[in-house]
Parts: C-alpha cells; sequence; structure tokens
C-alpha cells in the first residue's frame, strides 16, 4: 500500500497526535518513514524594527536548534514505537511548499500532518497549512485532527 510515508511536524501537541499515527501506520505497513519540520526564511519570521535587534544569525541557529529538539522527539516516539525514521530539516521554505517539495524530491507516497483546526477569521487570516499541502500535493494526503 504505502512504503515511504512522509510526517511532517512543527513540534506542537496536536501534530504529535499526527506522529504517531503516522508511525502506527508505518509499523503496521512495514514503511520507510522520514520526519520532516520546516522553518520559515528570516525576513517571513521577522519584520520591520525585530529587524535590526535579531539578526539572522540568531533566527538560523534558533531555527536549527528548534528543529533538532522537534526532530529527536520524533525519532525517541518511533524508538518506542519500533520504527525507523530519518529526520530532515527543511530550511528557508514555506512549511506547504517545503512538505510538498520534500515528499516529491523522497519518492514518498503517503504525507501525514496535522490539522490545527482554526475556524472562522482565524482561518481565514492566518490559512491552513494543511489545505495548502492538500492543494499543492499529487501525494495522498492523511490529515489528523
Amino acid at each position: 500500500m504505502y512504503s515511504h510515508i512522509l510526517i511532517a511536524t512543527d513540534g506542537s501537541e496536536l501534530a504529535q497526535r499526527a506522529v504517531e499515527q503516522g508511525l502506527a501506520l508505518a509499523k503496521a505497513l512495514n514503511a520507510k518513514v522520514t520526519a520532516i519540520t520546516v522553518t520559515e526564511p528570516w525576513t517571513a519570521a521577522v519584520s520591520g524594527e525585530w529587524a535590526v535587534s535579531f539578526p539572522i544569525e540568531e533566527y538560523e541557529k534558533g531555527a536549527a536548534a528548534g528543529a533538532e529538539k522537534i526532530l529527536v522527539a520524533v525519532q525517541e516516539t518511533a524508538e518506542r514505537m519500533g520504527v525507523q525514521c530519518n529526520g530532515v530539516h527543511i530550511k528557508d521554505q514555506y512549511p506547504a511548499e517545503g512538505i510538498v517539495e520534500e515528499a516529491k524530491a523522497l519518492g514518498c507516497d503517503l504525507i501525514v500532518m496535522s490539522s490545527h483546526g482554526r475556524r472562522g477569521i482565524a482561518k481565514f487570516m492566518l490559512g491552513s497549512q494543511a489545505s495548502r499541502v492538500l492543494a499543492q500535493t499529487t501525494v495522498p494526503l492523511l490529515i489528523v485532527r
């Protein structure tokens, strides 16, 4: 059925549910797993006066440390579940685009990620990365709520 599952996470509690679901599915199918986390470009994360007081080097260090923490947590969960998992940090990308591009580059046949379940004005203003991935990918997508 699926042989290579890409699990996208931002390290949130909700994303952890998607990690667990993706790893359980991978175990049941004996599928390969790649976990990814994506950090946005510095210019998207910091603008205006903050850019002067928060230099790019600091942003990149913080992003790398945050990504490492997220991926180590996923790999620890995978080990507990008896699943082999590789971790990848995608830098300087918007999450949806990074997820779609990495899934394609790695030849993944399923993407697993969470939906943050925003509604109303929050959904309109902030959008949904899951919706964006769904709109951009040709790879099947499992969204965990």
